[in-house]
């Protein structure tokens, strides 16, 4: 192609961006690999469009869940973040909305508990160590907190047992962090005091980092996805949820596009 032609090609491109995904989501990435290869970006925005074009989930939602897995312990991509936030505005979402999902996310660390205290018992079992320690019956105060949680969260796990048993405190602090969405009071939205997204978006938000690749954790996507499917869930929408988290994938090239640019003096495009 000559010069002109390549021009007006990317400015198709665009253009067609613009239409399939909005302008909020065109971030220094997506500038940086439509200069460099118009023809990796086309198949990128191919890509990304097919949840936003069969919408099993609003747009709305859509962003948010993208939120959740860019704004993710394990993947934290500015870029991304700032572009859901956008997106999300636009199409309606509300501040308390935003922050729910970013309360959801933040519980991931707690993974760090979910797969480490069992391998402890695992191996304190194998050792024939802390045997007292580890199968004692849960006391009146152990059994209370369970209770709560699952008053609280909707639903109890096994993978809570052993924790619960070890350390009642952390798990205790951990249960108030992580009701939080699901107890809190949000003036204008009347929820009754659960919090402001609907429990199968919450539930759909957690299997959104948890299938990401940086995190890929499938004890809690199992869960989550039983949950969501609990609360209403189809199985088109979690299959969305899933597209959506397959586009981490891109950020390979959204971030080294524009240090290839840089690198290259900005003068990469074909």
């Amino acid at each position: 192609m000559a010069s002109n032609q390549q021009d007006q090609h990317r400015e198709s491109l665009k253009e067609k961006f613009t239409t399939l995904l909005g302008p909020s989501a065109f971030h220094s990435g997506w500038s940086s690999l439509l200069t460099l290869d118009p023809e990796f970006f086309s198949a990128s925005l191919h890509l990304a469009s097919v949840p936003r074009q069969k919408s099993h989930l609003p747009p709305k939602d859509q962003a948010l869940i993208s939120l959740a897995v860019d704004s993710a312990a394990t993947h934290l991509y500015t870029p991304g973040i700032r572009a859901h936030v956008a997106t999300a505005l636009a199409e309606g979402a509300t501040l308390p909305e935003i922050l729910e999902v970013i309360e959801l996310s933040s519980t991931l660390g707690i993974h760090a508990c979910n797969i480490g205290v069992p391998l402890l018992v695992e191996v304190l079992k194998e050792e024939g160590l802390f045997t007292e320690a580890i199968t004692r019956p849960f006391s009146q105060h152990q059994e209370q907190l369970k209770s709560e949680f699952t008053q609280k969260r909707g639903y109890w796990h096994v993978f809570w047992e052993d924790f619960l048993r070890l350390d009642p405190e952390f798990f205790k602090a951990y249960l108030e962090f992580s009701s939080v969405p699901w107890t809190k009071d949000v003036p204008g939205h009347e929820t009754g005091g659960k919090g402001v997204l609907s429990p199968k978006m919450k539930e759909l938000v957690y299997c959104a980092f948890d299938c990401a690749a940086t995190h890929l954790y499938v004890p809690g996507l199992k869960l989550h996805m039983r949950n969501a499917l609990g609360y209403g869930a189809t199985p088109g929408e979690i299959v969305e949820v899933l597209e959506i988290a397959t586009l981490l994938g891109l950020h390979a090239a959204h971030v080294a596009g524009p240090i290839i640019q840089e690198v290259v003096g900005g003068k990469g495009s074909a």
